[in-house]
């Protein structure tokens, strides 16, 4: 009887176990993180007799968790993909945003500003279409100031962000060594503490969606955390925090990710941390805003430059050369920068690097890094496509600063002054040593400070400062298509006159420059065809064209043309520099295209990586619910599942509460009958 009632007594108390994980099941169908329990019944052994063994009912095994490693790793790492996904995306939105289209957008003040010039172009002397202009380019700094100060804002916006982000890793990889240390203490129990391995468990997936991890076991039960594959965040019971750290070269525009271990700062590869919200976040600074700065100081700086130049090759009102409709931009510190970790510091001769612009039409949206292999020669990687361009650097002698020579794609030389459009020079008379670092940021201020460098109307130069007339004598057909000036200073004073040779079939000219006495030959005998400029390059100034004439038609054997710095009787009503400003708007500038598409072209490209972001968060967004779902398929609770579990374990309790009753019975008979 003791038997049965053992016997009774345990099953009694297993169902009562069964009853209650079951229950706990369903208490926590919405808890998350949460893994479905069931109870692992054993046999009791048995009792030996003669008549062989005799069950003693069952024993609780354990109470297991319902758990699959690698779809709880991968479902992890799926959603870490995923946030990093969908936080460059949304970033990617507001980026968009900043650059809109339509009337109120930079690319219709731009075209407004040039288009304003026909007015003045068709009547020179009226003051009020040159305060139209002069409002225009205004409004048009002000727009690309406006979108400055929204990219400033937008960067703050996700430095705050990052470093609340920090603030939470950090925070859960303090609870998910905490929880290490009690589950340290609960194996030497030689059960499994199922609620605190499903509470790290969560915690760790929770951690995955800041930062990607990749996580290891050890022997006394505790896991260990690694971040960018190989940086331990937490080991056993020790967290290393993370913290928001500059780049290598200090730049206040781009944040990297450090680990601090033992006291020590490391600095963590951004291309291995994976996925997760931070990278996500330093992956749109980092790339997607600084080419968006990139882009609209590029477009700035080549139309406020290519507008100035333009405009100082104009008269005013009186006479006078234009000056600057924009503020020009100013290269300095903030465009140049070096490397501020001490174990990179640039040698005390180094010195800094100087930036002139050459050529509006060249600028590529990105920045460069200079590196010297030697002291006299390195290379310059533009960083929006890694293109290195060797160069050979020639230290200065005296006062004069070193000068860089770029290797030329087509000799193989190192014989171009400049790159994409821009001169790199040194103001240091010393030479630079081997390992020496330099990054160049050229726009990405540009647009920041810019705004109208004057509001005078009648200081508006809108005429040509040159005027060309064809002689009276002609008897061929050729009839001037265009001219214009290039230089001004050379031209004050200086008449030219193109005579034309024809014989034998062939078409030649000879510039000649009568102001001097007597007059002097400086361009003879060059061939002539018809459309194509004519430009003459004063001594003075070797390098660049006076002036452009463009002729369309035959000459005459004799024909003359003059070119003389423009009558002072007809200044105010030549709209000659007018009408080579709203010419601007088909320069090729921008990668080929003309400068009035400028803004549409940094518009698709900002569109294109927010559309190609938008289309990698919906695709890491799908995989990761399918793979929480085959989680929570194996670990999640079924609530049919458990109701049934509950109706068999009550009959089996029932029942077991039976035997206990039945055994009960047959004690109460034999007490009874005993004498």
């Amino acid at each position: 009887m003791s038997g049965l009632l053992n016997v009774g007594t345990r099953a009694l108390m297993a169902n009562q176990v069964a009853l209650q994980t079951a229950g706990n099941n369903i208490a926590n169908v919405n808890t998350p993180g949460y893994s479905r329990q069931s109870v692992v019944l054993q046999t009791a052994p048995g009792q030996y007799t003669g008549g062989g063994y005799i069950g003693s009912g069952v024993d609780i095994q354990t109470i297991e968790r319902n758990y699959s490693a690698f779809l709880t790793r991968q479902s992890a790492l799926a959603g870490a993909t995923a946030s990093a996904d969908s936080t460059r995306a949304d970033q990617l939105k507001q980026l968009e945003s900043i650059f809109a289209g339509g009337s109120t957008g930079l690319g219709a003040a731009v075209s407004d500003m040039l288009n304003s010039f026909s007015d003045v172009a068709n009547a020179p002397t009226d003051l009020t279409a040159r305060t139209v202009a002069l409002s225009r380019v205004d409004e048009t700094a002000a727009r690309m100031r406006s979108a400055s100060k929204s990219l400033d804002d937008l960067q703050q916006g996700v430095s705050q962000t990052l470093s609340q982000d920090v603030s939470a890793v950090n925070g859960l990889a303090q609870s998910i060594a905490n929880v290490n240390q009690q589950i340290a203490r609960a194996q030497g129990s030689g059960q499994p503490p199922n609620d605190l391995l499903d509470q790290r468990d969560q915690l760790v997936r929770d951690l995955n969606q800041y930062v990607q991890t990749t996580s290891i076991p050890a022997s006394d039960g505790t896991l260990g955390i690694f971040l960018a594959g190989s940086q331990a965040l937490v080991l056993g019971t020790t967290v290393s925090p993370v913290l928001i750290v500059k780049d290598d070269f200090g730049d206040p525009l781009k944040s990297k990710l450090a680990i601090n271990q033992s006291g020590q700062s490391i600095t963590l590869d951004e291309n291995a941390l994976g996925g997760g919200k931070v990278s996500g976040l330093l992956r749109f600074q980092n790339s997607d805003l600084n080419e968006g700065r990139n882009l609209l100081g590029r477009l700035t700086l080549a139309v406020s430059t290519s507008m100035n130049d333009q405009h100082k090759l104009g008269l005013d009102l009186n006479g006078n050369i234009g000056g600057n409709l924009f503020t020009p931009t100013t290269f300095g510190a903030k465009n140049i920068l070096q490397p501020l970790a001490p174990a990179m510091l640039n040698s005390a001769t180094a010195g800094n690097l100087t930036l002139a612009i050459s050529d509006t039409s060249k600028f590529a949206a990105s920045d460069y890094e200079v590196n010297f292999a030697s002291t006299t020669n390195g290379t310059v990687t533009r960083r929006s496509d890694g293109v290195s361009t060797a160069f050979t650097f020639t230290p200065g002698t005296g006062a004069t600063g070193g000068t860089f020579a770029f290797q030329n794609p087509a000799t193989g030389l190192n014989d171009l002054p400049a790159i994409d459009g821009l001169v790199l020079g040194a103001v240091t008379t010393s030479a630079p040593n081997a390992g020496d670092r330099f990054l160049l940021k050229p726009f990405s201020t540009s647009a920041s400070t810019i705004s109208s460098a004057f509001s005078t109307p009648s200081a508006l130069a809108v005429a040509s400062p040159v005027a060309a007339s064809a002689s009276s004598a002609n008897t061929g057909t050729l009839a001037i298509t265009n001219l214009a000036a290039q230089t001004v200073a050379s031209l004050i004073g200086d008449t030219y006159r193109i005579k034309f040779n024809v014989a034998a079939g062939m078409t030649t000219y000879d510039i000649v420059d009568t102001t001097t006495t007597p007059a002097t030959t400086v361009s003879a005998a060059q061939p002539f065809v018809s459309g194509q400029s004519i430009t003459y390059a004063p001594v003075t100034v070797p390098a660049t064209p006076g002036w452009s004439l463009t002729l369309s038609g035959a000459a005459a054997n004799g024909d003359t043309f003059t070119i003389q710095p423009q009558p002072a009787a007809y200044r105010n009503l030549n709209a000659g520099n007018a009408n080579a400003m709203m010419a601007l708007r088909d320069k090729p500038m921008f990668d080929g295209a003309a400068l009035t598409d400028g803004y549409a072209g940094l518009i698709a490209q900002v569109g294109v990586r927010a559309q190609g972001a938008n289309y990698a968060a919906t695709v890491s967004s799908s995989i990761a619910t399918n793979l929480e779902s085959a989680r929570t398929g194996v670990s999640g609770v079924n609530l049919d599942e458990e109701a049934a579990k509950l109706l068999q374990f009550q009959q089996a309790y029932q029942a077991s509460a039976k035997l206990i009753q039945a055994s009960q019975n047959m004690f109460d008979t034999l007490i009874k009958s005993l004498p």
